[in-house]
């Protein structure tokens, strides 16, 4: 049951990144950094690419994922369409991956020690969610103060 409410979260979410990313009228803007702000809305789409995939898809998925993250944020001028194929892929990969949980394994020790942290796999990905919403407002901030 857990399972089916974080994929119904994270795909309501990713599409809501996606929503951003198609409402930059120049597609241009979406790499574009000024007035104080230091990461683009681009970088931002592979932030969370990377993290989730990282975090769910690798660690709890299997998928042999191997995340870059420095190339997150310093990638530059990847296509939209390009940027959206792969957030279509991460949906995938967090489908694909709490399909195959049940309940017992969110109330599992998630595998890796986050923030010098132990907690429970439920609390991790609930942590995900938030941060995923934490960087889909700040691409919305970004898309009005750049220009849509």
């Amino acid at each position: 049951m857990l399972n089916n409410i974080l994929i119904e979260l994270f795909d309501r979410d990713l599409d809501k990144v996606k929503e951003e990313l198609n409402a930059y009228a120049n597609e241009a803007n979406m790499w574009k950094v000024e007035k104080g702000i230091s990461n683009s809305a681009g970088n931002l789409a592979l932030h969370l690419i990377g993290n989730l995939n990282h975090f769910i898809g690798a660690t709890l998925g299997h998928t042999n994922f191997v995340r870059n993250r420095d190339s997150e944020f310093t990638l530059k001028n990847i296509a939209r369409a390009e940027l959206i194929a792969e957030i279509e892929k991460t949906k995938g990969v967090i489908r694909h991956t709490f399909a195959r949980l049940g309940n017992e394994d969110f109330e599992k020790i998630y595998p890796l020690k986050v923030l010098n942290k132990e907690s429970t796999t439920m609390f991790f990905m609930i942590h995900l969610a938030t941060h995923l919403n934490y960087h889909l407002g700040q691409i919305n901030y970004h898309r009005r103060l750049i220009g849509g």
